[in-house]
């Protein structure tokens, strides 16, 4: 804000020109009638000086002679005089005139500089606090006039100060609790854009910031159920409140979701916010305590059922028979070894599944992993005439715990065996990327709906429920194998399709 002050000097050293070269000129124009006035009284003592030279010489002079005279001497007294006095004048006029105008430029200059230094200096400060520059201060000098307007700039200042720190503070708790909260928030604008996501929400649908930041709900992959309940909300502008059911990366979810319209100030509609709360393992817990008993009941019924049957028929006196004896017994034992498997198999899941449950992980490879799934499940590829088919380049090093990692690689060797034809291949891949060590187990066999992908893992879930009971499936198999992935910190994904064939893919951390 220098130039204020610059420019305040230069017009005030303009105007003051400006009057005294006017002051000069009118001087400048009053000096001939200074001048006629003195050559008149000038005239009138020559006259008399010369009439007394005149009389004291006895002179004899006539009126036109003496009038010659006046005139010659008056006029060359006058010509000179004029010179000196116009020359000495306009001399005197430039001294004072450069006098005075360096001395008043002196003055006003310290004048205007005291007058605008608070000035510019509060209005520096504005600029600042303008900027967001909080903590800029007025200067406050008692001796200066302008001391209330920079003690009022200085407590705006510190005013701003403070309601910016309590902002940020603000800010920083609100940020820190959303995104630390257990349930996935989302808040869209009128126009449909999403304007905040927490932590939660990303991870759970696997998403990045900059995929869904200010994007259109409908454009960013959301389940179908979540967006019809967004635009419910959206279209009743009224609370609302809803479980929904949904798949997300091929596992289902369980959401409580709630959503309600935001509303500013002046009742102006905002947009709303959506928040999640994740209730899947509750279901999951109540889906199992209402379950259970009808699945395993369900389950141990038919061993049972011909165990029972068929003593009561040995007792009945068909013991007797040697050949139905032995048919008899070999069922009673099969039957048993089923009951037996049913009950191992929800044994382990139960440890698997109690908190707590950690594997005993260190450096291991996964080529002899393999190598021993595959001939713990030979036998059974036998029976049905089928194969092998062996891809793997190099063994791959990962952090597991083997006889966990050989029991998943076994389960799923044994339903690839169990829901495909005879005759055909089981493929066995080992791969890596920068991160994991993959194993992938591919059959040939019936293959899985779309629809039901999300579900294999449950336990007791079948896909074919009459073939895989009469295979001697427990149906709890693909619960311990995600359990025990889950376990080592590592993934499992199915790719299926219905006659082709099913390849389960897990990925278990190098580090």
């Amino acid at each position: 804000m220098k130039s204020m002050s610059n420019r305040l000097f230069l017009t005030f050293m303009l105007l003051l020109g400006t009057i005294l070269a006017v002051l000069m000129i009118v001087i400048g124009q009053l000096f001939p009638v200074y001048i006629e006035q003195y050559n008149e009284q000038a005239t009138t003592e020559i006259r008399t000086s010369m009439d007394q030279v005149i009389d004291e010489r006895k002179m004899d002079l006539t009126k036109e002679d003496q009038e010659a005279l006046y005139a010659a001497q008056a006029m060359e007294r006058d010509e000179s005089l004029l010179n000196y006095v116009r020359a000495r004048l306009y001399g005197v006029l430039a001294i004072l005139f450069t006098i005075t105008l360096i001395l008043i430029a002196i003055i006003s200059r310290y004048m205007i500089r005291n007058f605008t230094a608070p000035i510019d200096n509060v209005t520096d400060t504005a600029l600042e606090l303008a900027k967001g520059n909080y903590r800029a201060r007025a200067q406050e000098n008692e001796h200066e006039r302008m001391i209330p307007l920079s003690h009022s700039i200085n407590i705006l200042a510190r005013n701003l100060q403070d309601i910016t720190t309590i902002r940020e503070v603000e800010e920083e708790r609100l940020k820190t609790l959303i995104e630390n909260m257990g349930s996935s928030l989302m808040m869209i604008g009128r126009e449909g854009n999403i304007s905040i996501v927490n932590r939660v929400f990303l991870e759970r649908f696997g998403m990045q910031l900059d995929d869904v930041q200010g994007k259109v709900f409908r454009t960013i992959g959301l389940p179908k159920s979540l967006e019809q309940f967004i635009d419910h909300v959206f279209l009743t502008e009224m609370p609302y409140r809803q479980q929904i059911k949904m798949e997300v990366q091929q596992e289902l979810y369980n959401k409580e979701v709630y959503g309600a319209p935001v509303i500013g100030d002046h009742g102006r509609w905002l947009g709303v916010v959506i928040v999640m709360h994740d209730i899947t393992e509750l279901v999951r817990l109540e889906q199992i305590r209402k379950d259970f008993v009808a699945n395993v009941s369900h389950e141990l019924r038919t061993p049972i059922t011909s165990i029972k049957g068929f003593s009561e028929t040995l007792l009945d006196g068909a013991y007797k028979d040697e050949k139905m004896l032995i048919s008899f017994l070999e069922i009673i034992y099969k039957e048993s070894n089923r009951l037996q498997m049913l009950i191992q198999d929800l044994l382990e899941l139960s440890k698997i599944e109690q908190h707590g449950f950690t594997v005993n992980i260190m450096p291991m490879g996964l080529q002899d992993v393999l190598i021993r799934g595959a001939e713990l499940t030979a036998p059974r590829l036998d029976e049905k005439n089928m194969s092998f088919q062996v891809d793997i380049e190099r063994d791959v090093q990962v952090m597991g715990d083997a006889n966990r990692i050989i029991q998943i690689v076994t389960n799923l060797i044994t339903n690839a065996i169990t829901y495909s034809p005879e005759n055909t291949t089981v493929s066995i891949r080992l791969k890596e990327n920068e991160t994991h060590g993959i194993l992938e187990i591919e059959d040939q066999g019936i293959g899985i709906e779309k629809h039901e992908i999300a579900r294999v893992f449950e336990r007791f879930y079948r896909v074919d429920r009459a073939r895989s009971r009469n295979s001697g499936g427990t149906g709890l198999g693909l619960a311990i194998v995600k359990h025990l992935v889950e376990a080592h910190h590592g993934r499992i994904q199915v790719e299926s399709e219905v006659g082709i064939g099913t390849k389960m893919i897990v990925m278990i951390p190098k580090n």
